[in-house]
């Protein structure tokens, strides 16, 4: 029997989207949609989305956030300040499969994209609102940001150091990222629900409720055991430095703690009825991983590699990201796609989209404004102002 072929068209090609938000969570989400072979407008105000004044740029408009959240789009510049600029911004999304807002209540209505006016324009539009703390509650019109959603929700005491319990900020902006996510794949999936109903829908997620997601697991654990604080899953687990480096050590199930006591010689532990299972190890977490610290430090990375690898026990060198870009593995699955040559920052690695059979295309940085007339000639619009 022959094998179907496969079907390497982008996912979303066809599907327009415009991407009215600014920041992470919602250019990120668009972002994501583009890699699925969307076509995505970002409109801007003529200041710019505010990422691209986050971190270092050399004077032309281009951070890394704003280039790893926006490459691959077209970017239109409209004052939605004058009557002409929320006219073009709706002429627009009348013809947008998917909008997609990440501004406090009110702020859209006041730009012309309520959700209730461009449904009443376009009734199969999936019209996707990103909020930090969602649009009711005490707290609905308060800014948010990605570290003060990391401390409200919880995710910086999920991230303590294990020496002194201080909670810390995780460096990874994953309140931001996993709300555009969480967002992508709302948006799809009410693109599906569209293409079957002919309607289109309203969806509202916050970063709120997306850390709440992203911490089931702590929450449902700590109902259980109010009294109790959270403790790891087995014993010994954590970070151990060696001559070279630093390792990452984890116990999946007790028969590999069996094969780290052969490795190490530990007889005793192995012989030790206490410590046979998962349970039994917990209590004296800090007594086993204080000797594994002692035990490793003498042998540098390659040595315990080796060793650990042919014994199956869970690793991890500590890298820096990257040293990702150019490793044999990444090299092996493909994952970067290079900015095109031609472009203001040619050769820059971008994450390829998980699950994705073939690239939507080359993902260029766009300059501010830079499809602005372009657009709305397409569209039939006024020639637009200077930007």
């Amino acid at each position: 029997m022959q094998a179907p072929s496969i079907d390497d068209d982008p996912l979303l090609s066809g599907i327009t989207v415009l991407d009215l938000s600014q920041g992470v969570a919602g250019p990120y989400c668009g972002l994501l949609l583009r890699q699925q072979g969307a076509r995505v407008i970002k409109i801007e105000p003529p200041g710019g989305d505010w990422s691209r004044q986050m971190g270092r740029s050399r004077g032309d408009g281009q951070t890394a956030i704003a280039i790893a959240c926006n490459a691959g789009k077209q970017s239109v510049v409209l004052d939605t300040r004058t009557p002409e600029g929320r006219a073009d911004l709706q002429a627009l999304a009348a013809r947008a499969d998917v909008v997609v807002q990440n501004f406090r209540p009110g702020v859209a209505a006041r730009m012309g994209a309520d959700p209730g006016l461009l449904a009443a324009l376009n009734p199969r539009q999936v019209y996707l609102s990103i909020s930090g703390y969602g649009s009711q509650g005490p707290l609905a019109r308060l800014p948010a940001l990605d570290t003060t959603m990391q401390a409200y929700a919880g995710l910086m005491h999920a991230n303590r150091d294990p020496a002194t319990g201080a909670p810390h900020r995780i460096g990874l902006l994953l309140a931001d990222l996993a709300t555009a996510l969480y967002a992508a794949q709302c948006a799809t999936a009410a693109l599906f629900k569209a293409a079957r109903t002919g309607r289109g829908r309203h969806l509202e997620l916050s970063m709120l409720q997306v850390c709440a997601a992203l911490q089931s697991y702590l929450i449902v654990d700590d109902a259980m055991f109010p009294d109790a604080e959270a403790a790891a899953f087995n014993a010994p687990t954590g970070l151990f430095p060696v001559a070279d480096g630093t390792l990452y050590v984890s116990m999946l199930d007790d028969a590999m703690f069996t094969r780290l006591c052969e490795v190490l010689g530990f007889e005793d532990w192995r012989q030790d009825p206490r410590l046979r299972t998962s349970a039994g190890r917990l209590p004296h977490a800090r007594a086993l991983s204080a000797r594994l610290a002692q035990a490793l430090a003498g042998q540098p990375l390659a040595h315990w590699e080796r060793l650990f690898q042919a014994h199956d026990i869970l690793f991890g060198r500590v890298r820096q990201p990257r040293d990702l870009v150019d490793d044999p593995q990444a090299l092996s699955q493909g994952l970067f796609q290079r900015t095109p040559p031609g472009c203001a920052w040619p050769g820059l690695p971008l994450p390829r989209l998980p699950g994705q059979v073939r690239d939507a295309g080359a993902l260029v940085p766009p300059a501010l404004g830079a499809d602005t007339q372009a657009v709305l000639q397409e569209f039939g619009l006024r020639r637009a102002w200077s930007v």
